[in-house]
């Protein structure tokens, strides 16, 4: 019984490459990988590059001449898939990395809670001589950064929502929906520098040339905002069992009170999650409020009059022009702590979106 059983277990693992032997490829490959960029003069970039191809092929050509050809592909094949995985995985935690060193120093209370009105040069060149702590902050910009957001918010919900609501339920993929449905897929796609023009533009005709307020910045992010709303919500109305609206208008309810009390209940946690990530996608836009809002540095908390600071254009400016030419490390240490900044309302959104896709999903099963 013991012999059967160890024969069996013999069967079983020959001609398989020990559970070292990948480790040991992967060491060989990260010294020889290391060698090869040192010949080129040695890079992060070279040495990853070098030890990859290596362990591919080491791995590859190991699994061929101990397991043969066709464990070989299947090692080849999880070998590509895990390195596309990594090399996606590279860049975001590169991006992440550096403006986490970079701009948690310039996160402090002092930049949460003051604007940039009365800053000259010579503050920063008195802190960047002494060595203290840089003055100045961006209160100004992240207001205006929520307030357009929400104004955007505001214009881009309803009409994305009511729009996906027709496509959906009324009607009938006829001349008008096919028309929608293509000018949508059309907007999906446009820079959004275009949009910012096409705002600027509109209310120069209303309102005469050079008009930038926080509204004209907010037509123009929904302008970006609606198609996501609209796809996002058609796709989540479309899943929506047919079965709820015939019940629905079995009882007799009316078409209009079923979309309203049935289908987009259902939907709910979709729709708030695509409107959610698509506050996300517009929030960090930089093109089109620079044409449309401008950049100041005191507080404007009126959409509707004057220039308005957000965080994307507080960064550019920061870069572009600092306060003191002659020394600039106070004004990028306060761009990357508006990165920083930006990032973290990024991710608490798509957290966010998250959340709320779990709270209003619907409830199955007891």
């Amino acid at each position: 019984m013991i012999d059967t059983a160890l024969t069996r277990s013999t069967s079983l693992t020959k001609n398989q490459l020990p559970g070292w032997s990948l480790w040991a490829i992967l060491a060989g490959s990260i010294v020889l990988g290391a060698a090869f960029s040192a010949l080129l003069g040695f890079s992060i970039a070279t040495f990853a590059i070098f030890a990859a191809v290596l362990f591919v092929a080491g791995s590859t050509i190991a699994t061929r001449l101990v397991e043969g050809s066709r464990r070989a592909a299947d090692r080849f094949a999880t070998n590509l898939i895990y390195g596309a995985f990594i090399l996606a995985l590279v860049p975001l935690v590169s991006v992440i990395f550096t403006v986490l060193v970079r701009g948690i120093p310039g996160l402090s209370m002092d930049f949460l809670f003051n604007s940039m009105g009365g800053m000259t040069g010579t503050v920063d060149n008195e802190s960047a001589a002494s060595g203290g702590p840089v003055f100045g902050g961006a209160y100004h910009a992240i207001m205006g950064t929520l307030l357009i957001t929400l104004w955007a918010t505001i214009i881009s919900v309803p009409i994305g929502l009511l729009t996906a609501v027709y496509l959906v339920e009324y009607s009938k993929g006829g001349p008008l929906a096919r028309a929608i449905t293509f000018f949508v897929d059309v907007m999906t796609g446009i820079p959004s520098i275009v949009a910012g023009l096409f705002a600027a533009a509109f209310f120069g005709l209303l309102f005469g040339p050079g008009t930038r307020t926080g509204f004209v910045a907010a037509v123009a992010l929904s302008v970006l905002m609606i198609p996501v709303v609209v796809r996002s919500t058609e796709e989540m109305l479309k899943i929506v069992p047919n079965e709820l609206r015939e019940a629905s208008y079995a009882l007799g309810v009316r078409k209009w009170r079923t979309i309203l009390k049935v289908v987009v209940p259902t939907a709910i946690s979709g729709i708030a999650s695509g409107v959610t990530l698509a506050i996300a996608r517009v929030i960090g836009e930089t093109a089109p409020l620079l044409v449309t809002a401008g950049f100041v540095n005191t507080i404007n908390l009126n959409v509707f009059a004057g220039w308005m600071a957000s965080l994307p254009t507080f960064i550019y400016r920061q870069l572009m022009s600092p306060t003191s030419p002659t020394h600039t490390d106070p004004s990028t240490q306060r761009a990357w702590a508006a990165a920083l900044l930006l990032i973290l309302m990024v991710m608490l959104l798509n957290l966010g979106a998250r959340l709320v896709a779990r709270i209003f999903a619907p409830k199955t099963g007891r």
